[in-house]
């Protein structure tokens, strides 16, 4: 007897992923099954299993996935900043730049709490993609852009202006191409980066 092909699948566990992300752009990230998933990536429906134990354990992974690249999207976008300001308007950029690029992985990193609760390697992903937020807030904090104090506050005001610009893109509520999108969140940034500096004691920021 010889195996059926399904199970000589190169890369099965990236070809999962893939599939995955597919189906997710049509029928959302509620409403997809590993059957349907084995099925667009052309293996037997067993085949999931023997990389993940459910539909939960593969939406961590696609949200891990999309946390990396929400990572290396925002130090891409840094990468051409001179300053600790512009290397924090930069960063948002490059958050926003990420939504555009790959919505599912939005969707399902955001959207999906129950599903992604107690997933180590999610939750792992995600803290490495704040921590680059986390080190901009600091270097402009350092060079007198925005106050000194805890940086936390500060952290979750940019990742709420970006984060809404990046929902409001991505569901259509924007009527922004994208490289207007982006545009916007530059030059939108440098206003609310300075209402930062000028009015941080009104939330809490000492």
């Amino acid at each position: 007897m010889t195996r059926s092909e399904p199970y000589h699948h190169a890369n099965l566990r990236q070809t999962l992923l893939d599939a995955a992300v597919t189906l997710i752009g049509e029928v959302g990230p509620r409403a997809f099954t590993l059957r349907e998933v084995a099925r667009r990536a052309g293996v037997s429906h067993n085949a999931p299993y023997r990389h993940f134990m459910s539909k939960d354990e593969l939406l961590a992974e696609v949200a891990a996935e999309g946390f990396d690249r929400l990572t290396a999207s925002m130090r891409k976008s840094m990468a051409r900043a001179t300053s600790p300001r512009k290397q924090l308007q930069e960063c948002g950029c490059g958050y926003v730049a990420f939504a555009l690029r790959w919505p599912q992985h939005f969707f399902v990193m955001f959207d999906l709490p129950q599903a992604l609760h107690g997933q180590e390697k999610h939750q792992a992903a995600g803290q490495n993609a704040f921590a680059v937020l986390q080190e901009c807030i600091a270097a402009a904090q350092q060079a007198g852009d925005l106050p000194a104090g805890d940086l936390l506050p500060l952290a979750w005001m940019a990742w709420s202006f970006v984060h809404g610009i990046a929902k409001l893109a991505i569901s259509g509520n924007l009527p922004l191409n994208a490289r207007s999108t982006i545009e916007f969140t530059r030059s939108a940034s440098q206003t609310i980066f300075g209402g930062m500096k000028a009015g941080s004691s009104g939330y809490g920021i000492r």
